[in-house]
């Protein structure tokens, strides 16, 4: 049994030292260079006294930053995750709550480092990457460390605008590894389309699977997923066969035509998971895939990355949601009405998580970590934690676990209590809208949809179909037409951004774009 993630590089630099471990397309690492690339860095920090503490590894996507993640995990350290494109303000935010002592970088990005000061020292990634390793020195922090001690922290939004860093062990990322490369039957063929980036929980799908079955990752080139074309003839040549994406990277494919006139040709599993994935941009992949699996994956970040799963083996209508699942191997779901177990189909209850996945809780945040990782209600004669994930679920008559909305989003608009996520699911449900966001206006009492969809789609078509399938209480009072949906660097549907254009006049600009959103209006109730 594995205590520590390093095993699974050790294991295939041994086994396959000539096969190319990632690679972006031009420039790669196979898995011997990857060993000894993060045996270097690693020597490298231990050697300036850095021990069991944060170390920014601050670097565009690449497979050298995949190095220095693992190097980062060699010297005894943990690994903090960001890169270029984060903005200066949230970088200025971590390292105010980390204070890290470390920081390794490349030229594009030494700059910001050194101007935030602070005392943290700035290393280049190249002099790291080529110190002669210490394989006794290295040897001895091996031999120190637990599956306890933490691997890296990533930092998501938190509900106060300050960034919350989670903290994983060894133990959870081993567990999950396993978990996840079991249930989506992951091997030595495996060809992984990385989407992505590297500062968030979702690489994980990819980076130690990689390593555990000596696969390839292809770090795919974030401007590829503006031309979804280019996109799929990349998969083509690559010949990538496995993607775990979020739906808004997906639907960009088969919303704009990509999937008839270039279909990816190699594909055997597809993955998704993060938000909803419209039914029918889902069925649109199937019927044109009908050979290849897809899993729906449900997790939160506090319990490592996905903890659920669902294999769609069945049809479903446009209508019809999917369902997230079962947990995998070694996690277990509550569904919990306050304290009290939810059981029967139908009935709603809180979603929260138990097992080896659950992270240690936020870094430097006691308060809220006891808040969110709490004792489980349903055992009193010994200490168990369980996450309590806010998201609220309900069980279907198959027993399969569906997701329904977010706790804290629900609006309350005239007495009546409104998910977003129903009006959302109704609106993708008219053929021609690949993505949609309703946000509430609290200053004026109104609800606000933003739908993406092409120009000859009107928008009083959008307004009789909702009035067809939502009581009069839930129609927007407003809706603008996107010519594609401001995502964050992940590729969730940005909410924050959309919320923070509304105006009196509901008439918004896509900010992402930098052009005027297309249709807006007004729609009587």
């Amino acid at each position: 049994m594995k205590i520590n993630v390093l095993e699974y590089l050790d294991e295939a630099a041994a086994a396959a030292p000539g096969k190319t471990a990632f690679s972006d397309g031009a420039d790669g690492l196979t898995f011997a260079q990857l060993y000894g690339a993060a045996r270097s860095i690693g020597t490298f920090l231990a050697k300036r006294g850095l021990s069991r503490e944060p170390v920014v590894v601050f670097m565009p996507k690449s497979p050298q930053t995949v190095a220095a993640l693992f190097g980062v995990v060699c010297g005894g350290c943990y690994y903090v995750p960001l890169d270029d494109e984060t903005p200066r303000l949230r970088v200025e935010m971590i390292f105010e709550k980390l204070k890290p002592r470390a920081a390794i970088c490349v030229r594009e990005t030494r700059d910001m480092i050194k101007s935030l000061g602070g005392g943290c020292a700035v290393y280049d990634y190249e002099r790291a990457a080529h110190t002669k390793p210490d394989g006794e020195l290295l040897e001895w922090i091996r031999g120190g460390a637990l599956d306890t001690d933490p691997v890296y922290t990533v930092f998501t939004s938190g509900s106060t605008g300050v960034p919350k860093g989670v903290v994983a062990n060894h133990r959870s990322v081993i567990d999950y590894t396993e978990a996840l490369s079991g249930a989506l039957g992951f091997d030595g063929e495996t060809v992984f389309g990385n989407q992505a980036p590297l500062y968030v929980d979702a690489c994980l799908k990819e980076l130690y699977p990689t390593l555990k079955y000596r696969a390839v990752t292809y770090l795919i080139p974030k401007k590829l997923f503006m031309f979804p074309i280019k996109l799929t003839e990349y998969l083509n040549e690559h010949k990538i066969n496995t993607i775990c994406w979020v739906p808004g990277a997906l639907t960009m494919i088969s919303g704009l035509g990509a999937l008839e006139k270039k279909p990816p040709l190699h594909l055997r599993t597809v993955a998704f998971g993060g938000e909803v994935f419209p039914m029918r941009q889902l069925n649109m992949w199937r019927a044109c895939l009908p050979e290849t699996r897809f899993f729906n994956l449900y997790g939160p970040t506090e319990a490592t990355g996905m903890s659920c799963c669902f294999e769609v083996t069945r049809d479903f209508a446009h209508d019809e949601a999917l369902p997230v699942g079962k947990p995998f191997r070694n996690t277990a779901v509550l569904l919990l009405d306050g304290d009290r177990p939810v059981t029967a189909p139908g009935e709603t209850g809180e979603i929260c998580i138990r097992g080896a996945s659950l992270t240690m809780g936020y870094w430097g945040d006691p308060e809220r970590t006891g808040a969110a990782f709490t004792q489980n209600p349903l055992t009193s004669a010994y200490p168990e934690l369980i996450y309590r994930t806010g998201d609220i679920g309900r069980y279907n008559e198959r027993g399969e676990l569906m997701f329904v909305s977010r706790r804290d989003g629900q609006i309350k608009h005239m007495g009546h209590r409104i998910e977003p996520g129903e009006i959302e699911t109704a609106a993708m449900r008219l053929d021609g809208v690949t993505a949609a966001c309703c946000v509430y206006d609290e200053a004026h009492r109104k609800i606000v949809l933003y739908y993406a969809a092409p120009e000859e789609l009107k928008l009083s078509a959008l307004a009789s179909h909702l009035r067809a399938c939502l009581p009069g209480y839930m129609i927007p009072h407003a809706m603008t037409r996107l010519d594609a949906m401001p995502r964050t660097p992940n590729g969730k549907l940005d909410r924050a951004l959309l919320k923070s254009g509304l105006n009196n006049d509901h008439r918004t600009e896509d900010a992402v774009n930098g052009r005027t959103a297309g249709d807006t209006a007004r729609v009587a109730t």
